[in-house]
């Protein structure tokens, strides 16, 4: 038997370059695996750093709760062991500091969540909710309702008037900007700053009726602060956040074909009409639950979707959890900062956020513009 009887037929058996050729994968397959690589950790890190906050959120200010002592109080109360804490103690953590934690989740999570769509509506980094009137409509309502003195739904009365107003404007702006059966972008903004304009002159005709103890009411509410926050308060915006944040994701492939461009989305089978109308509805419910509690705060919708963006790519399927996550922990990092800087006095959230936001702003404004050449 010679050696020719047992050789390989050429090709039987590949090599050791070719085996290894065959088993890594293509060029175009590696980058988009390392960007999976990181949303996933940027979303571990995310909501590992949110736990981290919420329990340091929970336990400092005025009167300190030492994190030992604040796990063993939660132990208790869920049956699992531990021991309570003293009574000034419980009251503090359970009726003041954890609903002020979750309010701070659940609105900072609204902001960053209505601000992602909006930037994916317009396929514009520099939209936010107020640009078309929702943030100032949504005011209005919760200003009539305080200036009128109006309480007969209770802790549900600023929530509905709020997202009613809301919703109205919304309409109003859409209705106004539609021609030929579609909506021209550049005519929605356009309207929703006319709107603006006229939200703020109503919310002054309203100050101007109130009495003095309305006046410093809606003064501080517009302010922005979580210093209201109660159980019944979260109870009040949970429905309306939740709904908003679970039927986001929904939307994001659909998102993701939109910023192909109207025409390419249309013909993928995208109805972008009833896409964008549906969108703005659901921005419109994140935002005035989050306007309706803790009052206007700006630039949360802005600065962090625009930050994941520019970090892990502009996916939608990462984007929108990621940035509902990235909302509640700017707003928990600063409301907590608000409330321990300056004590015993309290910082407006609402101002801290506008005072960090507005030079991110100018940065973008300028740095979108070199990248077109000029807005000419």
């Amino acid at each position: 038997m010679t050696g020719t009887e047992h050789a390989p037929a050429p090709g039987a058996f590949p090599s050791a370059a070719a085996e290894e050729a065959r088993r890594e994968p293509p060029p175009r397959e590696r980058p988009r695996a390392r960007v999976l690589v990181r949303q996933t950790l940027l979303l571990t890190g995310l909501t590992s750093a949110l736990v981290v906050m919420a329990l340091v959120s929970a336990s400092v200010g005025a009167y300190d709760i030492p994190l030992p002592d604040l796990l063993a109080s939660v132990a208790h109360r869920l049956g699992a062991g531990g021991e309570p804490l003293d009574r000034v103690g419980e009251s503090v953590l359970w009726d003041v500091r954890l609903p002020r934690v979750v309010l701070a989740l659940l609105v900072g999570a609204s902001l960053g969540c209505a601000g992602t769509l909006m930037q994916g509506v317009f396929g514009n980094p520099l939209a936010e909710p107020a640009v078309i009137g929702i943030s100032p409509g949504a005011a209005v309502g919760a200003v009539a309702a305080i200036a009128f003195g109006l309480d007969f739904l209770g802790n549900w009365t600023l929530t509905v008037f709020a997202f009613l107003a809301g919703l109205g404007t919304v309409l109003i702006v859409y209705t106004l900007s539609r021609s030929g059966g579609r909506t021209e972008v550049v005519t929605l903004i356009l309207t929703g700053i006319a709107v603006n304009a006229f939200a703020m002159a109503l919310i002054g005709l309203f100050i101007f009726f109130a009495d003095n103890a309305q006046v410093t009411q809606i003064t501080f509410w517009q302010l922005g602060s979580l210093a209201q926050a109660t159980w019944p308060t979260v109870l009040a915006v949970l429905p309306c956040a939740a709904l908003g944040l679970l039927l986001a994701p929904a939307y994001a492939r659909r998102l993701d074909l939109l910023a192909l461009g109207e025409r390419p989305a249309r013909h993928l089978g995208v109805d972008v009409e009833r896409l964008r109308l549906v969108l703005v509805l659901l921005v419109a419910l994140l935002t005035a639950a989050a306007v309706a509690v803790a009052g206007v705060i700006g630039f949360v919708g802005l600065v962090v979707p625009h930050l994941l963006r520019m970090v892990a790519g502009p996916g939608h399927r990462f984007l929108i959890p990621a940035a509902a996550l990235g909302g509640a922990l700017v707003l928990l990092s600063a409301d907590l900062f608000a409330r321990t800087a300056a004590q015993p006095a309290e910082l407006p959230l609402g101002v801290l956020t506008a005072l960090l936001g507005s030079p991110f702003f100018f940065w973008l404004l300028r740095r979108t513009r070199n990248r077109q050449g000029g807005w000419a």
